[in-house]
């Protein structure tokens, strides 16, 4: 063991190194415990970022396809073509189109007209007879209708059978060099003569599998990929390899079972219909699109794909999917420009949009929680100027920093920070609900500019002693560090002053502000909350000891440990009954975990932190979240379940509208293997599922979102992507390509809120 010391002009802090097996690689600890490292890290590689649209219609779209490197679609209407993102009339064919099949180096439609080849530019009507399908096998088009077959010669069709199918025929594909003919709860073979195949006495029979059975007769599609082929049910899909069918269903993982059609993606993957959102099945996994945020409608009629792009064709339009070569490095810089094309920046804060139906635009609000939300950019920002040396990335963690205290300075209390600030006739929304049931409390600052709001609550004190102590020990130069260890000595000893309580204008303590022994041992709320209130004040409290080095705080420290205030936390997190469980409490405790033990050296105290923060993970660990996930493997150096973390990162999608989502139908809801969902629920879903969020957000959450009527902040995204890279779990990108690791900056385009024009932050407050 080697021990070492890092120093810099804002903290000593001792440095712990461990030299072990190769699988076992050594961290740092920074309060005398060795930690080794039992995670290994992911490699920040090229992956395919999905960026979606959207092409309404007045008509449904029945059909879909890709020839020639162009977009077809077919309605009652007629034929159209995708140009740019307007669906155009294919003026030679307005008959309506039932079904569009890209084989044999032509477009097929399938008409009410019958049946029409586009080729070499030019429409040609193959027959007038009513055909169902057409597909290639072994290098001739195949046509069926009724139920015959035919092939195409020339410019007309040649009978291939001479007696009718036992059946109607819907679906002809071409599967093991044996046509395979389908109609409505029927699958059979043509075997160039006769239809029907043989059982194991040799009989006769239609069915072509000797084990299993279809989900449901009510079939829909039939598609062969690779080695099986698989049959859309309203129960699931029928999969059929070799002479084997077996289901594929919720409980295989399949999101949704009344399924309508069938399709091959860009990469051999298998894209799934169903009449509530289309499916994607690659490496094993599902992945779910819908309405209202991938889909113009869930009623999915017919896909088709391109090179790394997806149309879906829908009751009220056109879902296009498409996907572009990203590193989590290049989001990154897409998240930060997202950041001023769509003005979410102001004062030094970072904002969320809200839709002013007066105005029909997006604007700021200055809402509940501006100061708290904002520390998760100034984090992000002193994280990765630690990474990365970047001087933006150090003007923006000092400007947000600076905005911080700010919001302490304006309300003329010491260490009272306000929650948010508003700029008088200010362009946006100001928030009118205050805590719980109540009216926000705006005040007026001193100079008259600005209004400042209170009653502010535990959320601010948790976000800022994070993110302050954060910004003393990554980014904080030359004055910037007194002024951090000022704040927190200010704020700290607000709530030594009185009582372990944040005491308002009014001189009464806010309705979340209250940490004192006569709150916890009240009957009610603050008996209830104790468990999370000890752990947050026992960290701002420790955190302000370290950092400032004030003796007060030892002493204030010590108060509460006889106080009996550490063995509260060991069952901070609530999770029964189930209208007590509060998800957005869990990223209150995890903003405080980290100082306390960083900055906790007394074995016994530590077991207890431990022992509460290891319930709390195992209690949090099914979320997937990256925060979540990287706060635990930094501090403990076990198993962070970083594979699911990076893939969360990598599933946010670019487009951070806050669409309403539905996912509580779903045939696929089951607690994973090796998890139990302890605060209700049954399992996480995906950020392309649901909707991007803020890390105090629950992804169990099934229904959800604000129609459109909302832009998150990408902030959140930016902390867990930066502090995985600090930390190492994320590793540095090994492509050199621009293209692949940053986004050209439009400056001055405005794709959201319009710029803030009001009065600037005051110089020196």
């Amino acid at each position: 063991m080697k021990a070492m010391f890092r120093f810099s002009s804002a903290l000593v802090v001792p440095l712990i190194l461990i030299f072990s097996a190769p699988e076992i690689s050594a961290i740092a600890a920074t309060n005398g415990v060795a930690i080794q490292r039992l995670w290994q890290p992911v490699r920040d590689d090229v992956y395919l970022q999905e960026v979606g649209r959207k092409i309404t219609t007045s008509a449904p779209l029945t059909s879909v396809a890709v020839y020639d490197g162009n977009i077809f679609a077919g309605s009652a209407k007629g034929l159209f073509q995708l140009k740019g993102d307007a669906l155009v009339e294919v003026s030679e064919l307005r008959a309506p189109v039932s079904r569009l099949i890209t084989a044999g180096g032509a477009l097929w439609a399938i008409t009410s007209q019958g049946l029409h080849r586009f080729q070499n530019g030019s429409l040609k009507k193959i027959s007038a007879d009513g055909v169902s399908d057409v597909c290639e096998h072994l290098s001739q088009v195949v046509v069926a209708g009724d139920s015959r077959l035919w092939q195409v010669k020339g410019d007309a069709l040649e009978s291939l059978t001479s007696s009718a199918g036992p059946f109607g025929i819907t679906r002809v594909a071409s599967y093991g060099e044996t046509l395979y003919v389908h109609g409505p709860g029927r699958l059979t073979i043509f075997d160039g003569t006769r239809f029907g195949a043989r059982n194991v006495w040799n009989w006769p029979v239609e069915k072509v599998w000797d084990w299993g059975e279809l989900p449901s007769v009510n079939t829909r599609d039939v598609l062969p990929l690779g080695s099986r082929l698989y049959i859309a049910t309203d129960r699931g899909l029928g999969v059929l390899r070799g002479m084997s069918l077996t289901q594929l269903r919720g409980e295989q993982g399949l999101c949704y079972e009344d399924t309508t059609c069938l399709a091959r993606g860009f990469g051999g993957d298998l894209w799934i219909g169903t009449t509530r959102g289309a499916i994607r099945h690659t490496d094993g996994r599902f992945h779910y699109f819908a309405s209202q945020r991938w889909l113009p409608d869930d009623r999915v009629n017919a896909i088709a794909s391109s090179d790394r792009a997806v149309f879906i064709a829908t009751d009220k339009g056109l879902g296009i999917i498409e996907y572009e070569p990203y590193t989590l490095l290049k989001k990154a810089a897409f998240y930060e420009r997202h950041l001023e094309e769509w003005g979410q920046k102001r004062l030094g804060l970072v904002h969320k949009l809200e839709w002013d139906g007066t105005l029909k635009e997006f604007v700021r609000e200055a809402g509940d929680n501006d100061g708290g939300y904002s520390c998760d950019y100034l984090a992000a920002q002193a994280y990765r100027y630690a990474v990365t040396k970047d001087p933006e990335a150090r003007r923006e963690a000092v400007n947000a920093f600076h905005t911080i205290r700010w919001l302490e300075a304006m309300t003329g209390i010491k260490g009272f920070p306000a929650r948010a600030v508003w700029a008088k006739n200010e362009r946006g929304h100001q928030a009118q609900h205050g805590s719980g049931e109540a009216a926000a409390e705006w005040h007026d600052t001193k100079d008259g500019l600005f209004e400042w709001k209170g009653d502010t609550s535990s959320d601010e004190i948790c976000a800022h002693f994070y993110a302050v102590a954060l910004f003393l020990e990554l980014a904080a130069q030359g004055e910037e560090i007194q002024q951090a260890k000022t704040f927190l000595s200010r704020v700290a000893g607000h709530l030594m002053d009185h009582g372990w309580q944040l005491i308002d204008v009014d001189g009464k303590p806010t309705r979340w502000g209250r940490w004192s022994p006569e709150y916890f041992n009240a009957a009610g709320e603050g008996n209830a909350a104790r468990g999370l209130n000890a752990l947050e004040v026992l960290s701002f409290i420790k955190t302000a000891e370290v950092l400032t080095g004030e003796p007060k705080f030892a002493q204030g420290y010590q108060e509460l440990v006889k106080l009996g205030y550490p063995e509260y936390t060991l069952r901070q997190k609530c999770t029964f009954p189930p209208g007590d469980v509060l998800q957005f409490l869990e990223h209150l405790s995890f903003l405080c975990y980290p100082n306390l033990l960083k900055y906790e050296t007394d074995p016994k105290l530590r077991s207890i932190y431990r022992r509460s923060f290891e319930r709390s993970w195992e209690i949090e660990r099914i979320e997937q979240v990256p925060w979540f996930n990287f706060i635990y493997g930094a501090l403990t150096g076990n198993d962070c379940e970083l594979e699911p973390a990076v893939a969360h990162l990598r599933e946010w999608p670019l487009d951070l509208v806050i669409y309403s989502y539905q996912n509580s139908h779903r045939a696929d809801l089951h607690t994973p293997p090796g998890y139990v969902a302890y605060s209700g629920g049954t399992r996480a879903f995906s950020p392309r599922e649901r909707e991007p969020m803020l890390w105090d957000n629950w992804t169990m959450k099934a229904d959800g979102g604000t129609g459109g009527n909302d832009v998150v902040q990408p902030s959140a995204w930016l902390l867990a992507y930066w502090m995985g890279r600090y930390h190492g779990f994320i590793e540095a990108p090994r492509v050199t390509d621009p293209a692949l690791l940053t986004v050209e900056r439009n400056r001055g385009r405005v794709l959201g809120a319009k710029p803030y024009d009001g009065p600037p932050r005051p110089v020196g407050f």
